[in-house]
């Protein structure tokens, strides 16, 4: 396994480190049902449902 000869400076550990709020958001979509913003196939934790079936049991 390779190991490095020097330690990394705190300068280029942070030059690095500060693309990290550069980082793309998440993509969203809406629920089909009830248009609460949800990440892409996952089952909406408002209504509970996923492609038009009822996936969880949610308490309103």
């Amino acid at each position: 396994m390779a190991v490095p000869k020097r330690k990394k400076s705190r300068s280029r550990t942070r030059h690095r480190r500060a693309r990290w709020l550069a980082a793309p958001r998440p993509t969203m979509a809406n629920c089909s049902r009830c248009a609460s913003p949800i990440k892409p196939h996952t089952v909406c934790s408002v209504c509970g449902y996923y492609r038009g079936r009822r996936v969880l049991e949610v308490d309103v």
